[in-house]
């Protein structure tokens, strides 16, 4: 280990001095750090670029759906009948009548202490008998067994008072189907115990056009009706014998949502690259610099934004994406004119449909192309930049180690310096005090 001898031969400050001279042997280092730090702004700004694009892709996806404008709304008359109108479905009016509504068979048992037998069976609406066999004929036992039997049907035990000759409690059993609809039906035998069906299992019923010639009979295992028009359903709550009316109708709003959405998606991805463009002035001590964004001059970004704005403006079979109320700004940003579109839906829905799905695929596919995960142009130069300060890091671990290396060879230079001039100082003070020595004058004082 050696002696720290700083500066006291020679009086110089030789810490601060190796500082100043390792500060300049850093510089090469300190450039590659700030250029790391540029770089992985653009990696951090085109990753969340592409983030976007990949959404606007989904959405764009959605869009080229054949029926991602096909949104109705369906409204009914009475709150005894719910409309459910999915995506898709057909438009039209309807007159329905409830008749009856679904029912699971419900029957109970005579009352008993115990059941008879500890086997019995229960037949399905199919004909297909289960057998249950009970560990006992205690009643908790039947119940179980029942249950576990996966015969489509429900035991449960329910009190009935005591036996009047012997004071035993007893019981009924309650056996329920355990889905509603004829398709229910159970019957159970082998058992001597009594049974009475309190509840049919039953359809339910509903007349279409009820009193003309046309009338129609519906009929439903659940309370809801499937498909009387396209993609339409009907869920009765309550019997009414009276018609209920039912509607459904384009959701002109929902459509131009979908429209309007897939426009602002677009143009976030604008911005996004329209903030990562913008040109700075600063002046510094008199000085003017000029800086651009990270997107500045990135021949990729702008490849991928004016491929997204011509997949979203250019025309469709002849017609114009302005006709329903897509147009491009002189900024270059898209604009929605929801009454434009509206309007067009309603004259002609099928060219708005086929635009909108037209529209939709370009833009997706040029999304898949740009931010693929793969190989999408955007993802193959984030890729590229994070290899650069991958690289640029490691030359900056070398640096560490060289700039290491070259402070402990100034500090032994320094500290052998201070040696050698601590050295001759002491050989001066002797030859001093000898030339002294000789000198009789000196003597004599």
């Amino acid at each position: 280990m050696g002696l720290a001898l700083d500066g006291l031969a020679s009086g110089l400050d030789t810490k601060a001095l190796i500082t100043s001279l390792m500060q300049l042997e850093a510089i090469p280092q300190s450039l590659l750090k700030t250029k790391v730090s540029n770089t992985q702004s653009v990696i951090t700004a085109l990753q969340s670029l592409n983030t976007k694009i990949s959404s606007l892709g989904d959405f764009a996806n959605e869009a080229a759906k054949p029926d991602a404008l096909a949104v109705f709304a369906a409204t009914s008359s009475s709150d005894k009948v719910s409309v459910r109108a999915a995506q898709g479905a057909t438009p039209g009016q309807l007159e329905i009548s409830v008749e009856k509504l679904a029912q699971a068979q419900a029957t109970v048992s005579d009352a008993v202490t115990a059941w008879p037998e500890s086997v019995l069976t229960i037949t399905g609406f199919d004909g297909k008998p289960t057998t249950v066999t009970a560990a006992s004929t205690a009643v908790d036992d039947v119940v179980q067994a029942v249950n576990a039997a996966k015969a489509g049907v429900t035991a449960t035990k329910v009190a009935a008072g005591k036996d009047s000759s012997t004071g035993a409690p007893q019981y009924r059993l309650q056996f329920i189907g355990s889905e509603t609809g004829a398709i229910g039906a159970f019957s159970i035998s082998g058992t001597a115990v009594g049974m009475t069906t309190i509840k049919t299992a039953q359809d339910a019923e509903a007349t279409l056009w009820k009193g003309t010639a046309a009338e129609q009979l519906l009929t439903s295992p659940t309370n809801t009706f499937t498909d009387i028009l396209s993609g339409v359903s009907v869920t009765a709550s309550a019997v009414s014998t009276d018609p209920v009316s039912i509607s459904v109708k384009r959701d002109a709003a929902a459509a131009t949502k979908v429209a309007q959405d897939f426009v602002g998606s677009l143009n976030e991805v604008f911005a996004l690259i329209s903030v990562k463009s913008v040109v700075t002035t600063t002046t510094t001590n008199g000085e003017t610099s000029v800086n651009g964004g990270v997107f500045t001059g990135d021949s990729a970004v702008r490849s991928a934004r004016q491929s997204l704005l011509s997949a979203a403006s250019m025309p469709v079979d002849g017609f114009s994406p302005s006709e329903i109320g897509i147009s491009v700004t002189k900024t270059g940003v898209l604009e929605f004119d929801a009454d434009k579109f509206k309007t067009a839906l309603s004259e002609n829905p099928t060219r708005v449909e086929s635009m909108i799905r037209e529209l939709g695929s370009r833009v997706a596919g040029v999304a898949s192309q740009t931010s693929d995960k793969y190989n999408g142009t955007l993802t193959s130069k984030i890729t590229g930049q994070e290899s650069l300060a991958k690289n640029l890091n490691g030359q900056i671990k070398e640096w560490d180690t060289r700039l290491e290396n070259r402070r402990a060879t100034l500090s032994r230079t320094y500290s052998a310096m201070e040696v050698r001039l601590s050295a001759l100082n002491a050989q001066s003070s002797y030859l001093t005090s000898q030339l002294a020595s000789l000198n009789p004058g000196n003597s004599q004082k």
